[in-house]
């Protein structure tokens, strides 16, 4: 009867523990988006408490339908997939005004994070972003050196990341590390969640 008693009272204060948080701090109110490409889906929950003018200013484009028929133009095997910013032709898109940096979130660019690809101004980012394949912690905000803002993660469709990244890739337009069969975004939509 006491051990019963103790089992019950163990059971009922792990129930009432507050749940852990995972590490990004994500909660179930973040934002979520599908990457549909011609190689599969991606799916992704954006970080707005973290990098709220990075998220904004990414659905702001999502919204506007702004990646369909767009390209990930460089692909690196076992470093990251970047796109978002040219058509199947190579225009370039034009875009807004480019967002402040946000690398200073503590989030960190680990394999299956999104982050806004930029030059070497920190605050040049507009609609271009790339998936981490791999740990890419060197990208992080450290002082005197500003990073790249990551602003969300990948929850669906690595699989996917890590089959576009083996794409052979060549010299095209200027560009190296072009897949030769372009990796197509068909669409990037917002995810109604319950």
């Amino acid at each position: 009867m006491i051990r019963h008693l103790l089992t019950l009272g163990i059971l009922t204060l792990l129930v009432m523990a507050p749940q852990a948080q995972p590490q990004n701090s994500a909660n179930l109110s973040d934002p979520q988006v599908v990457i549909t490409t011609n190689q599969g889906t991606i799916r992704l929950r954006l970080f707005a408490n973290q990098a709220p003018a990075t998220v904004e200013n990414f659905l702001r484009y999502v919204d506007a339908g702004f990646y369909s028929n767009t390209i990930f133009h460089r692909v690196i095997s076992n470093f990251m997939i970047q796109g978002g910013g040219f058509t199947t032709d190579f225009t370039e898109k034009a875009t807004a005004a480019p967002v402040v940096n946000e690398s200073k979130n503590r989030l960190h660019n680990t394999r299956g994070t999104i982050a806004m690809a930029r030059t070497s101004d920190p605050d040049s980012a507009t609609s271009q972003f790339f998936i981490n394949q791999r740990n890419n912690m060197r990208l992080d905000w450290a002082p005197g050196q500003p990073g790249y803002t990551v602003f969300g993660e990948v929850i669906q469709g690595l699989s996917v990341v890590d089959f576009i990244a083996t794409a052979p890739t060549t010299q095209q337009n200027g560009m190296q590390n072009v897949p030769i069969d372009a990796v197509i975004i068909l669409s990037i939509e917002r995810v109604v969640t319950e």
